[in-house]
């Protein structure tokens, strides 16, 4: 049994007429009562009453109707949505983030242009640190993450850097290296006077880049820094912060969590290495047109954004 028989059956039906459903399929009648013959035989029961005037559906043909109708309204249905997919204009995209990633203004107005853009597509969230967004990324589970430095370089990734920014010092509400700052709107601190600070860092595993570059940094400035205790999320190292249990770096991006406990400095020798990327990684054979839309609206929300800065500084 083939679809094209039950097309074939449903006008017949829908005319009550041999000649006339012939006519509406632009094709003979002869052929057309064979192919319901076949039907019927292959059915093991008769689908019409033919008589002079017509045909006219069996009790078991009346039944067959209505499944018929059903059968292909869903054949109909799948293959509209499968064209909706095709094209990127239904499916879902699973997205990683990391907690600092998320916290970037970037990424609201990403996910808003991208969901006003194309309604019909679902995006799913899912949070973890930049090695478990990237694990998943490399077995299927996330098509795109978000994180700040790359922890590892999995063979079939593609990493595409957004954007660079400072990382900030986060000191206690009144901490002593502060008093000399009175009325700053950004102090600026030397990584030296950190020497005797305990600090609360982001867990290797979790951002081993950005973690050994501080460590790194610290070494150039003439110390090994004390770590207090390591953390499993970014965010939660400003909260440990504004409790006055040491001292951490953010990407600037994540300025204004606990601004009433905690301050946020410019780290005066730092150098370069002290960035923080905003990065995004997805499957170089991942070709799914929603997700290429969603790589295209990234890059015009960053061009935009570009725009806009340029805008304000003039």
């Amino acid at each position: 049994m083939e679809l094209r028989h039950l097309r074939y059956f449903v006008v017949v039906a829908e005319e009550g007429h041999f000649t006339r459903a012939a006519e509406r399929l632009g094709m003979q009648q002869p052929p057309l009562s064979q192919q319901i013959r076949a039907l019927e035989d292959e059915l093991g029961f008769e689908l019409f009453r033919r008589h002079p005037k017509g045909a006219a559906l069996t009790v078991g043909g009346s039944v067959f109707l209505q499944e018929a109708k059903a059968i292909l309204d869903s054949v109909n249905r799948a293959a509209a949505r499968a064209a909706r997919v095709a094209l990127g204009s239904e499916g879902i995209i699973s997205i990683g983030l990391t907690s600092s990633a998320a916290a970037h203004p970037l990424i609201p107005r990403i996910v808003r242009a991208y969901r006003a853009a194309w309604p019909g597509v679902r995006l799913e969230f899912r949070e973890g640190n930049a090695a478990e967004m990237t694990e998943a990324v490399t077995a299927g589970k996330l098509n795109v993450a978000l994180l700040r430095r790359p922890v590892s370089h999995p063979p079939g990734l593609a990493f595409h850097r957004l954007l660079e920014e400072e990382m900030l010092l986060v000191l206690p509400a009144g901490h002593h290296l502060l008093r000399e700052h009175t009325g700053a709107t950004m102090p600026s601190i030397s990584l030296q006077s950190l020497r005797d600070e305990q600090f609360i860092l982001v867990r290797k595993h979790g951002a081993p880049g950005m973690y050994s570059n501080l460590i790194e940094a610290c070494i150039r400035a003439g110390f090994t820094p004390k770590i207090a205790v390591e953390v499993e999320r970014m965010l939660t190292n400003i909260s440990l912060v504004a409790a006055g249990a040491g001292v951490t770096t953010v990407p600037a991006s994540m300025k204004g969590f606990h601004a009433d406990s905690v301050v946020y400095c410019r780290i005066r020798d730092g150098g370069p290495e002290l960035g923080a990327p905003l990065t995004l990684i997805c499957l170089e054979s991942d070709a799914a047109p929603a997700v290429r839309h969603f790589l295209a609206e990234i890059q015009h929300t960053l061009a935009a954004s570009a725009t806009s800065d340029d805008r304000q500084a003039v």
